[in-house]
């Protein structure tokens, strides 16, 4: 099953976990965010980190996540952890899966390595070919360089993420970062559009200043506004505001829905793809950004109704 044939997910929040802390793992899965992510990189000590992949085979399949999307971010795959943390998690817990996040990913053959890996384990555990899907996140000078050749390696690239902080650092940054709209810009904008080309989502980096929900606000709605489809958190309060941002407000889903059937209405009575709404412009263009806003209210409002089914048959 190609990733990119698939039927796309909600991915407004991105919230990643230490999987050296079972509290805050139980508290990420019955929590807001659209995505969970169980971290045995940075987000573990390096002595904790076979504890750590313990933890999150447990948890896996105990923990209810409400729909969200189910993600661990292994060790890098030139570390000595990486490939018994792909071996031992999927076959552990494969089932309960949805995709893996590649950290400090710098070219195409990573991705290639990651996805062998997985097919291998697929075809001796008998898990479905293809459905575990990988995210990458590009961190380095030379991942953002490869970025365009990185997002297409393979049919189960489902999402580019951009790390910020591994990228200040590589690149020799001073001072704390803070204003990355301004500073990181080109990065942002690279892999947004890489992601764009090969048809998968992009999250954008997380705001560094954990209390500073102003700040985070700020980030996320630049992102959005720059055309992120949602964006990486550290904590739960960030969940929160990053979910507001990124969800369509109901006067922007009046004026998506205003624009398709005027859209539609100018194709049928006038036969022309252009039009000019309340002193605007519009084409076939104008309407790809509406018709997603309409599509994240769908898929939204489905989750929200599955939700609630499975916890009335409780």
């Amino acid at each position: 099953m190609s990733a990119r044939n698939s039927e796309a997910r909600v991915r407004r929040s991105a919230l990643a976990c230490p999987a050296s802390d079972p509290d805050k793992m139980t508290k990420a899965a019955a929590g807001e965010a659209d995505q969970v992510v169980f971290d045995l990189e940075d987000g573990c000590a390096l002595s904790q980190k076979l504890a750590a992949r313990r933890n999150l085979i447990e948890a896996f399949p105990k923990l209810n996540f409400k729909g969200k999307i189910r993600t661990f971010r292994p060790n890098g795959l030139h570390t000595k952890f990486f490939y018994r943390d792909v071996i031992e998690v999927v076959e552990g817990t494969g089932a309960h899966l949805d995709s893996i996040l590649l950290p400090k990913v710098e070219s195409a053959t990573d991705i290639l390595f990651a996805d062998r890996l997985l097919t291998q384990i697929e075809q001796n555990t008998g898990l479905e070919a293809g459905r575990i899907r990988l995210e990458a996140v590009i961190e380095t000078p030379t991942g953002l360089l490869h970025v365009e050749e990185i997002a297409a390696a393979s049919p189960r690239m489902a999402m580019l993420v951009f790390g910020v902080l591994d990228y200040s650092g590589a690149v020799g940054a001073r001072g704390p970062v803070r204003d990355q709209a301004a500073i990181y810009h080109y990065p942002r904008t690279k892999i947004l559009a890489a992601a764009r080309a090969a048809g998968i989502d992009a999250v954008d980096s997380v705001t560094l200043q954990v209390r500073d929900l102003e700040q985070c606000e700020r980030d996320a709605r630049l992102a959005a506004e720059m055309g992120f489809d949602g964006k990486w958190a550290i904590h739960p309060e960030q969940v929160k505001v990053i979910n507001r941002v990124f969800t369509p407000t109901e006067q922007e889903l009046a004026r998506a829905r205003e624009l398709v059937e005027a859209y539609e209405k100018a194709d049928v009575e006038a036969g022309t793809g252009v039009f000019v709404y309340k002193g605007e412009m519009i084409d076939a263009a104008s309407l790809v950004a509406e018709q997603k806003k309409l599509a994240v209210a769908r898929k939204i409002q489905n989750l929200t109704a599955d939700h609630a089914d499975r916890t009335d048959s409780r």
